[in-house]
């Protein structure tokens, strides 16, 4: 074989072998890259930057998993705030009741020759901050129990539950100056649990109670439209601005971030109130206008 032709297949040797030796390497290459990038992502989403270059063609896709990566995590680190702002509110709320409940009843035994009238107000104020205490025991459990319940099937008439629970709340109306005369459209009749819808009802009129102006009138109507029962419960306080109506129903999320003990339990009523509507194929929202705050609830009618 001639020299030159010799030279000339030992290189066409040469090329084909470098040729074969980057066909099996280059993809082992870009993965070792990819998962390298992968690693980076999964440790720390926010501090990952851009893919390389040199992974342009699946650039588009590592970027959009770390971006989902990314909004995740901050959804993850949300929840645990609130979560601890839960616990550290919640062991607030608990720990004034029952210190009063524990002071009154420390009187009551060290000072057996009180009077009458004395120790008939201590021992009331003892029960009332017990019952207070069950109360913010109770939400705590119903919202950490509701997700593993399931929802009844018997059919509610929810027109004569509303004028019952509004007859109800006289008392509780009367001792904040406020009044409440419902407007009720009749036979109004969905299909579900009885004792969690009053459940729903009651949470939203305390809300609207505790958030009202003295003097004022709670407003509560029902209302047919189309195949659902629409029901509004409104109140006159301080307006909620429009950032926060989308939170105001979830979890451990808390308005008044003074803690203000004037405006009732741990911050779970409308958390819960929210579970069980949805759990009833419904909806609830709430719309805020001026000093005037409605929560509509909507559940399917019966046909």
């Amino acid at each position: 074989m001639p020299p030159h032709l010799t030279v000339f297949v030992t290189l066409a040797c040469l090329a084909l072998l470098v040729g074969l030796t980057l066909l099996f390497t280059l993809p082992t290459l870009r993965l070792r890259q990819v998962a390298r990038y992968l690693r980076q992502v999964l440790s720390d989403p926010a501090a990952c930057p851009d893919p390389p270059k040199s992974l342009r063609s699946v650039a588009g896709d590592l970027t959009g998993l770390r971006d989902r990566l990314r909004l995740q995590a901050e959804e993850v680190r949300q929840a645990e705030r609130r979560r601890q702002d839960l616990i550290a509110f919640l062991a607030h709320d608990l720990k004034t009741p029952l210190t009063s409940v524990l002071g009154y009843l420390e009187l009551l035994h060290d000072e057996p020759d009180l009077e009458p009238d004395l120790r008939r107000k201590y021992t009331d104020v003892a029960l009332d901050k017990a019952k207070r205490l069950e109360e913010l025991v109770g939400e705590f459990f119903d919202i950490n129990t509701m997700d593993l319940t399931a929802v009844g099937t018997e059919e509610v008439q929810l027109s004569f539950l509303l004028e019952q629970l509004a007859d109800e709340f006289y008392p509780l109306l009367s001792a904040h100056s406020l009044t409440c005369t419902p407007d009720v459209e009749p036979h109004l009749a969905v299909r579900g649990d009885g004792d969690r819808l009053a459940r729903v009802f009651d949470n939203v009129l305390r809300n609207a109670v505790s958030y009202s102006t003295p003097g004022s009138a709670v407003g509560l109507t029902a209302r047919r439209e189309g195949n659902k029962a629409v029901v509004r419960i409104s109140n006159q306080g301080l307006e909620i601005p429009e950032g926060e109506l989308s939170n105001i129903f979830q979890k451990f999320y808390r308005l008044d971030a003074a803690r203000s003990t004037r405006t009732g339990g741990a911050g779970l009523g409308l958390a819960i109130a929210k579970e069980i509507v949805e759990r009833h194929g419904g909806t609830i929202a709430a719309e805020s206008t001026g000093r005037r705050t409605t929560f509509v609830i909507s559940l399917p009618l019966i046909s």
